[in-house]
């Protein structure tokens, strides 16, 4: 299997308050990338943040629908699994590529392990493309950094769950929105990120960053931070690439 887990992956815009379909980011080369790993005619599984959503999911899928090809990744057809079709997994050893979609961390974490995708995802050998949620989702011990009101101020909110054990490292998405915003009265980064860095690292990306995995091989591309016992550190820059690991 071959991943590349990023901050956002684009493919849509907001026109008059709704999301019309745009092309993928291609920021430090992620469509490239893409483009490099795609299987024509790809069958496409996203696989949804928040289960009963219905709404926001079905938008997703149409506007990626269209992104894909708009994009130069031709897609035979694209499925979401959600809470109206959790049978739909049963198909994803068919699949050529694998999507994990952006929202609330914790609601995905549960959907995933009610369909049992950690177990699904082990004999699969297509491409895994995740953004935001999704790619937090994929560590082995997940950051569900606080995000939603009352989350912060919650002392029983817990902030590290089990994950898919596709890496270990713990990606803290849209840093640079991130470092400017405020939750329940706390900083979200110098406030609730450095606090919860003493415990293990989280590793910041702008939008437009991602990292690549195959064969073992770690890759971070674009500016990104590393965030480690209450300390920042840039570790990679816009048009940079950094082995992670090897």
């Amino acid at each position: 299997m071959k991943m590349i887990l990023t901050s956002s992956l684009g493919g849509s815009r907001k026109v008059d308050g709704r999301r019309v379909p745009a092309v993928l980011l291609n920021d430090n080369g992620l469509l490239d990338k893409l483009k490099a790993l795609w299987k024509e005619n790809s069958k496409v599984m996203i696989i949804c943040a928040s289960p009963d959503y219905y709404e926001k999911n079905d938008s997703i899928c149409a506007c990626l629908k269209e992104a894909f090809p708009m994009s130069g990744l031709s897609i035979s057809y694209i499925e979401k699994c959600d809470g109206r079709n959790e049978k739909l997994i049963e198909k994803l050893p068919e699949m050529d590529v694998i999507l994990l979609a952006g929202g609330h961390v914790p609601t995905q974490n549960a959907f995933m392990k009610k369909i049992g995708l950690k177990e699904k995802l082990m004999d699969f050998d297509g491409l895994l493309l995740a953004w935001s949620a999704g790619s937090m989702n994929c560590a082995s011990r997940v950051y569900a950094s606080p995000e939603l009101e009352g989350e912060a101020a919650d002392p029983g909110f817990v902030r590290w769950i089990s994950g898919l054990g596709l890496t270990e490292i713990n990606m803290y998405p849209h840093y640079q929105v991130l470092k400017e915003e405020y939750l329940d009265g706390f900083r979200v980064i110098e406030d609730i990120a450095y606090a919860d860095s003493f415990t293990h690292e989280l590793l910041a990306l702008n939008d437009g960053s991602y990292i690549t995995i195959e064969n073992g091989t770690e890759t971070l591309y674009g500016e990104a931070y590393r965030i480690k016992d209450g300390n920042l550190e840039k570790i990679c820059r816009d048009g940079e690439a950094v082995v992670l690991k090897n």
